[in-house]
């Protein structure tokens, strides 16, 4: 997980500016750097404790490789839908419904849910309906992140949010952490925090200053 959430950060760098043609400031660059720091260091203190998975390593770099696509192409898209996130929204539940039919055949999914004993459950439709509105509502946040900032931006917001719910979620289960385990999710969350900052002066500045470079509008993804 580690692996994959640092890879993510270095994927959407290349990837925004392969495929977007986005750069980014040197600044932002050593934040994104403190970072992938962090969690190296993270996944080395996993490996201490004999935690560490090559098979989860190899699927954590797959994930981030994808979770960076889906940001970029996300942000590609938008002109096409005229830059709107529910018609966007909208084509990617209805694409998903029609993908997961196949998927369903192919893995008998379709007999599970025959013999499944809650289809005339209130409740537990109740319960998926609840979850469906909630992940439509996700989406729909997630691109508009996506949209009035940069992938990149949207990705490290994503990792810190991450890295202080495993804070949290040491301190409620009382695990026993060691030093440099603190220290990788110190280095994590102070380096989005640094990040966050840098990108808001360097926004702030295209802002106030209406002849700034078109080269400088794409670094902060304005």
């Amino acid at each position: 997980y580690n692996v994959g959430r640092s890879l993510t950060t270095v994927f959407n760098v290349l990837l925004s500016y392969l495929l977007l043609k986005q750069t980014t400031s040197l600044y932002a660059l050593l934040a994104c750097g403190v970072i992938i720091g962090g969690f190296w260091l993270g996944v080395d203190q996993e490996g201490a404790e004999g935690t560490l998975s090559w098979p989860g390593i190899f699927f954590g770099i797959l994930a981030s490789l994808c979770v960076s696509l889906n940001a970029i192409y996300t942000k590609k898209v938008l002109p096409v839908v005229d830059g709107s996130i529910w018609r966007l929204t909208f084509y990617n539940n209805v694409n998903a419904c029609v993908l997961f039919f196949p998927l369903m055949i192919l893995l008998g999914e379709f007999r599970t849910l025959y013999h499944f004993d809650k289809l005339g459950n209130p409740g537990f439709w109740g319960m998926m309906t609840l979850g469906g509105v909630f992940g439509f509502a996700i989406g729909y946040v997630t691109g508009l992140q996506i949209k009035f900032t940069s992938p990149l931006t949207h990705n490290v917001s994503g990792t810190a949010k991450a890295c202080a719910q495993t804070v949290l979620a040491v301190i409620y289960f009382e695990e026993t952490k060691s030093f440099l385990w603190w220290t990788s999710n110190l280095m994590v969350l102070g380096g989005s925090f640094a990040y966050t900052w840098v990108k808001g002066l360097e926004m702030r500045k295209v802002q106030e200053d209406p002849n700034v470079k078109s080269s400088e509008r794409n670094e902060t993804g304005v």
